[in-house]
């Protein structure tokens, strides 16, 4: 699998139009272009989605990422990259689509 890494600097919707954002910042010690590096055990949530279905709000609230074994692991998780798998998920835990990556970095330094 390919990609790039995302890092809590990555730039990341919801395919409404809402803002994909870790909960906590990830910490750890890799780091691209000083933001720590998502990984699969760190949670995502969706703020602004504006999705309705029949007239009634249903914004997507988290993302659920399905990170593939890549072989690159921070603290034993494994990392996400731009092409993981994922859906945006309601309150209720329906999936509502995948979210969108609109900008991740390349760059990576290890302190």
């Amino acid at each position: 699998m390919s990609g790039s890494l995302l890092d809590a600097s990555a730039v990341i919707g919801c395919p409404h139009g809402g803002r994909v954002a870790p909960a906590i910042t990830p910490s750890g010690g890799l780091r691209i272009a000083g933001a720590a590096v998502a990984t699969a055990d760190h949670a995502h949530v969706v703020t602004g989605c504006p999705h309705t279905v029949a007239g009634v709000p249903s914004p997507c609230v988290s993302v659920r990422w399905t990170a593939a074994h890549t072989g690159v692991t921070v603290d034993g998780a494994a990392v996400l990259l731009d092409t993981s798998a994922a859906q945006c998920v309601s309150a209720a835990l329906v999936p509502q689509g995948p979210p969108v990556v609109q900008a991740a970095q390349r760059k990576v330094t290890v302190r």
